[in-house]
């Protein structure tokens, strides 16, 4: 490899988290079926974004605390993006979906007929 393959992969592989997606994520948010009456927040971690948001339905906190809600990770070697949920009852984030676009995880999110992601 040489040295402007090895700058163009290392710019891919900063790619994200960026500005203009986090405020992509943010604004795709707000179409979702689920607890539109709360402000879910979206923060940059290294590759990509985790959202979380206040409990409403208290199943995972009864207080109503912030919970982990999402994790959003793109992978550049295959430019892909890949999709997690917390699993509140281990506390880790377990793979959901592998998406080519984010717009369609937001889809994704947004719809949540299994309560996966809103709980």
């Amino acid at each position: 490899m040489n040295s402007a393959t090895l700058g163009y992969r290392s710019a891919r592989m900063s790619a994200h988290p960026n500005e203009l997606d986090r405020r992509r994520i943010v604004r795709g948010l707000k179409a979702r079926r689920r607890y539109r009456y709360v402000e879910p927040s979206v923060v940059d971690v290294d590759g990509g974004y985790r959202i979380a948001s206040p409990c409403c339905s208290r199943n995972i906190d009864a207080e109503g605390g912030i919970i982990d809600v999402a994790l959003l990770l793109f992978e550049p070697e295959n430019e892909i993006w890949r999709l997690f949920w917390k699993n509140h009852k281990t506390g880790t984030w377990e793979l959901h979906s592998v998406h080519v676009r984010l717009a369609s995880i937001l889809e994704q999110l947004n719809m949540d007929d299994e309560r996966t992601f809103w709980q």
